[in-house]
């Protein structure tokens, strides 16, 4: 009896005696109400032999005889060796005068071990996409995750940009994840020193689309790609953004990092190279030599780059925007950390007000309110604290940045504390508030309006 046949014995036990009503007991064995009641009255007279099919454990009456099977692997292993199914159930009918179907044949088959002679469909026909014509109309952008040093050191991502009319690398660095951080510094090397380009061509990566899971999504994916930092500086200054549906569109991008893994590898081992920043010099040293061997010349010698605008600061636009709201004390908080903003001359407070807060590359932070700079720090972002801002402003706006910070008053008290002192007329046990120290500038440069 199979695990069905002894729940229903259960079933129909209990419904003779009593234990269930009839309705319950229907509804339990899965049945309709006449089919229930036949097999009631079949358990009272069989017993629980009733509820096991009369042909379970026989051979079907059309099943292959053992003596055919056996002819039909014999042929297809010896006289017709190589032949498809298909065409090896047409010669078993034309020429032995056993007449099966081909999935007949095919099980046979398969139950013997026997696979088929063709396995794969045949490949499909790919046309081979042509370079752009000319330099800057198209980059592509990817990042590859790679044991770059070789276990001197830990797993680290290239991320790069090559012209696809050139296949030249006009920018690549060596980042700890592939992150915005890494796109929005190759991007601005980019457009420094070439211009800036028609388009990109880049997978379906964090940097550049809205992922699930961030709160309310955009619906379209243009405005998927401009809720992202990345997206934005593109958006700032008219680059096309085109998404890859597959890797093998990147293609050459994706044959390039195969070249690096080969050549760029041997060449951080001769160097030695341990960590990221070493490894970023042996790779400024590499690109113009891998440059110089694998570029090819442009269909038509013309470059597309378009010059930078003399007022654009890019700075400003390869970094990381978010509004905040200045608190009642005249301060903003980032990235875990507290901010005062300097008195403007000649107005009110201007607290409750939202303010465009900008994070660089570099770690600096500047505070701007309609085009006026209330605020300019110096470097004061370390890299993990700047990783941690890497994500799009909808999951921003839900994470609490406090988590990151290292600037906490420590718990517990240290040793000289005040409430540790004898005679402090507070006992050990008394619960410690922390304190969030607030970074304050001595002499906060003069806003430029």
């Amino acid at each position: 009896m199979t695990g069905r046949d002894q729940q229903r014995a259960t079933v129909l036990f209990g419904w003779l005696a009593g234990e269930l009503r009839t309705p319950e007991a229907i509804a339990l064995l899965g049945l309709s109400e006449r089919q229930a009641w036949r097999l009631r009255r079949r358990y009272v007279a069989e017993g629980p032999a009733a509820l096991v099919h009369g042909n379970r454990g026989r051979a079907s009456p059309r099943r292959i005889p053992d003596a055919l099977r056996a002819r039909v692997l014999e042929l297809g292993r010896t006289t017709y060796d190589g032949a498809n199914d298909c065409h090896l159930t047409e010669l078993l009918a034309e020429r032995e005068g056993i007449h099966l179907g081909r999935v007949s044949v095919r099980r046979i088959l398969r139950a013997a071990g026997r696979p088929s002679p063709r396995r794969h469909r045949p490949p499909r026909h790919r046309r081979r996409r042509e370079r752009m014509p000319r330099e800057g109309l198209l980059l592509q952008l990817d990042g590859s995750r790679h044991d770059w040093l070789q276990g001197r050191g830990p797993w680290l991502t290239l991320v790069g940009a090559i012209d696809d009319a050139t296949g030249r690398v006009v920018a690549a660095t060596f980042r700890d994840e592939e992150d915005t951080a890494g796109y929005l510094e190759i991007l601005r090397t980019t457009v420094r020193e070439n211009g800036i380009p028609a388009a990109i061509y880049r997978d379906r990566h964090g940097a550049f689309e809205a992922r699930a899971g961030l709160g309310a999504q955009p619906e379209t994916p243009e405005e998927r790609r401009l809720t992202t930092q990345a997206g934005r500086a593109l958006a700032a200054l008219g680059i096309r953004s085109i998404a890859a549906r597959s890797a093998q569109a990147k293609g050459r991008i994706e044959r390039s990092w195969g070249t690096d893994q080969d050549r760029l590898v041997l060449l951080l081992r001769l160097a030695g190279a341990c960590d990221r920043q070493s490894a970023n010099r042996v790779l400024a040293t590499y690109l113009p030599e891998r440059n110089a061997r694998f570029a090819v010349e442009p269909a038509d010698p013309v470059p597309a780059w378009r010059s930078v605008p003399e007022e654009t600061d890019l700075d400003a636009i390869f970094a990381f925007h978010y509004r905040r709201v200045v608190a009642n004390d005249h301060t903003i908080r980032i990235g875990g950390l507290a901010l005062q903003l300097p008195a403007l001359p000649g107005r009110r407070g201007y607290a409750g007000r939202r303010v465009e807060v900008e994070v660089r590359l570099d770690g600096r932070i500047v505070v701007s309110d309609r085009g006026r700079v209330l605020l300019a720090t110096e470097p004061i972002l370390d890299a993990r604290r700047l990783r941690s801002l890497e994500t799009a402003p909808a999951n921003l706006a839900r994470r609490d940045l406090a988590t990151v910070a290292t600037d906490r008053a420590g718990y517990p008290p240290r040793a000289d504390h005040p409430w540790r002192r004898a005679g402090a007329g507070r006992s050990l046990s008394s619960p410690v508030r922390h304190q969030r120290s607030k970074i304050r500038l001595a002499a906060p440069p003069s806003p430029v309006g």
